[in-house]
């Protein structure tokens, strides 16, 4: 059986079992919702080593690797969070937005972030099938989100941004994609998210979206399966290369089996 062919039936499975396990008697694709961090950019290295150094100086132990499990995270829950596990206590707000400062500044003294590869093919593809495009972040960067509108002009658009000062409460909550699809008018068997962290397809399937899982970063695939990823990709470049047929079994009218 040629590749392609497996392909086919590979991703007809999965759009299958998603499709059951929801009870959708069919997916009318309308809107991409996409992750930013490692999806749009190749940015978590940047972050991996800002949050290792920035919470080091605060008295936090952070690994590098830690940042690809908490991305998507609003960072002053990621801050709370470590402070909880680490000080055996609750900080305020206000104590950790002023580390998610320290973390912010520290990030603005990385090398500018590179696009990811296939990601500007991929979006000029799904405009082209008349698809709305719309980010979602949990980033509060503006040295990244004020990029976006610049460096994929024509693809994505102010008023399509979901950021971490847009909902209470971040990923894994829902909350973010929910508010992407009020932004794009589209219900869950209209909307496909495309995310590369754990918490960020924790997100997408919670909001019922088909949440697609490209592993841009050092995390086995598992992390992403188990967090119930109804599609996994290796990249950005090859989710490009298989979008028409992803979109096409998406699309199928075929009844649930």
């Amino acid at each position: 059986m040629k590749n392609d062919e497996m392909n086919v039936n590979h991703y007809s499975q999965l759009i299958s079992h998603y499709k059951n396990k929801h009870g959708f008697g069919q997916f009318c694709p309308k809107a991409v919702l996409f992750d930013m961090d490692g999806v749009i950019y190749d940015s978590m290295p940047n972050h991996a080593l800002s949050w290792h150094q920035s919470m080091a100086e605060v008295g936090i132990e952070m690994a590098p690797e830690e940042a690809y499990r908490y991305e998507g995270m609003r960072g002053v829950e990621t801050i709370k969070l470590k402070a909880r596990q680490q000080w055996g206590r609750d900080i305020s707000d206000e104590e950790a937005k002023r580390m998610y400062d320290l973390k912010c500044d520290y990030f603005r003294h990385c090398p500018p972030a590179r696009k990811m590869e296939g990601t500007q093919e991929l979006m000029q593809q799904i405009k082209a099938d008349g698809l709305t495009i719309c980010v979602v972040t949990g980033s509060g960067q503006h040295t990244l989100l004020d990029k976006l509108t610049s460096d994929y002009q024509g693809l994505i658009h102010a008023d399509l941004i979901v950021t971490s000062y847009d909902v209470s409460h971040g990923k894994p909550a829902p909350d973010p994609y929910l508010a992407g699809m009020r932004k794009t008018g589209t219900k869950p068997w209209e909307t496909i998210v495309v995310e590369n962290a754990p918490l960020g397809v924790q997100a997408g399937v919670a909001a019922q979206c088909f949440t697609i899982g490209v592993n841009t970063g050092p995390l086995p695939d598992a992390e992403l399966i188990n967090q119930g990823a109804d599609l996994i990709m290796p990249s950005m470049k090859e989710l490009s290369a298989q979008w028409k047929t992803i979109l096409r079994l998406l699309s199928d009218p075929a009844p649930l089996r």
